[in-house]
């Protein structure tokens, strides 16, 4: 059995001490690295993703090979989100989200994306793909 996938209205989350700064700054990296894409605004972990757009901005800036950006359509989610996640898997990323489940929202649950994206985040990390400031 491979990875399991986390049901998107069950995302269990606890918030360590210093959270607010680790939170505004994965923000932050996730607005820089989409800011060239056209059709992507992010102002949070919720509505800012619900087309799937911002996803696979975030996604194809790693792997701009992986599929042609300018062919999405943000009328069609569903597609936007499998694109994204099964191109993440190429940064060794699970599929903790499921497009079925992101698509009967009215909006992503912040916390599931959170997570996702410090799971992608983590795996390009470890692929050496995002370099991080190394703690003294």
């Amino acid at each position: 059995p491979g990875p399991a996938v986390v049901s998107a209205q069950k995302c269990s989350f606890a918030e360590p001490p210093n959270a607010k700064n680790v939170k505004q700054m994965l923000l932050d990296w996730c607005r820089a690295k989409t800011e060239p894409y056209e059709g992507v605004d992010i102002q949070n972990f919720s509505s800012s993703w619900k087309d799937g757009i911002a996803f696979c901005a975030l996604v194809h800036r790693f792997y701009p090979d992986a599929f042609e950006y300018s062919t999405l359509n943000p009328y069609k989610p569903r597609d936007n989100f499998q694109l994204a996640f099964s191109t993440a898997r190429l940064a060794g990323c699970p599929p903790l989200l499921d497009a079925e489940d992101l698509v009967r929202m009215k909006e992503p649950d912040w916390k599931c994306v959170y997570t996702y994206i410090q799971e992608f985040y983590r795996c390009l990390v470890e692929k050496g793909l995002v370099k991080t400031k190394k703690r003294p």
